[in-house]
């Protein structure tokens, strides 16, 4: 967590060491004075109120904080790389669908990949096994070729996340059938990522009718 300086407060997905929070703490690294605090918030189902317990005894205040979180399939991307804010609400989401998805970048992995295959040669006790980067080329057509791969599936999340967007739909109808976003599921085939879909409709209209 931020050392306190302003009084203001920013919220994000995860837990206490999240990449969400490291990636906040980076930024505002530029800023010299008057940093918000980051906290850690969990789930973004639970804003409001871990919000509430945050503030308490005191109201949560109607300035002075924010929400950061991923954009996930709650919100169709603009056409240009900004952050997006979610309705009328304090909250803000990330351009890509995730934070993590601004790790996956050609150039940055190939970096890494050399940095850390020069560190082994340098150092032989050094964990790293998977040899010296194939280049940014290849990795670029390895990350296309992924993203192919998920094209059924994320469509399907797509569909999911426009019934979600219904407001009697947010707390019961989920996006993914595997537990989290980040789990792929064992078969990316359309047939196999419907039928899932169909499922969970099925439980959120059971869940309604009950």
């Amino acid at each position: 967590m931020s050392v306190v300086s302003s009084g203001k407060v920013i919220f994000c997905e995860g837990k206490q060491r999240s990449l969400d929070i490291q990636l906040l703490e980076r930024i505002l690294e530029e800023i010299p004075t008057e940093r918000p605090t980051i906290v850690s918030s969990g789930s973004k189902f639970t804003f409001s109120i871990f919000a509430q317990g945050y503030f308490f005894p005191n109201e949560t205040p109607r300035e002075g904080y924010l929400v950061f979180r991923d954009r996930d399939f709650d919100v169709q991307p603009p056409d240009s790389a900004q952050l997006m804010q979610l309705g009328n609400q304090r909250i803000w989401l990330t351009y890509r669908s995730c934070v993590e998805n601004y790790l996956i970048d050609a150039e940055l992995i190939d970096t890494y990949w050399r940095e850390r295959y020069t560190e082994k040669q340098e150092n032989p006790i050094s964990k790293w096994g998977h040899g010296n980067s194939p280049g940014i080329e290849v990795i670029a057509q390895w990350i296309e070729a992924s993203a192919r791969s998920l094209q059924d599936y994320q469509a399907v999340r797509w569909a999911l996340g426009d019934l979600l967007r219904l407001s009697a739909a947010r707390s019961q109808l989920k996006t993914t059938w595997t537990g989290a976003s980040g789990t792929l599921p064992s078969s990316l085939l359309l047939q196999d990522c419907q039928t899932e879909a169909l499922r969970l409709i099925q439980e959120f209209r059971q869940a309604v009718d009950t």
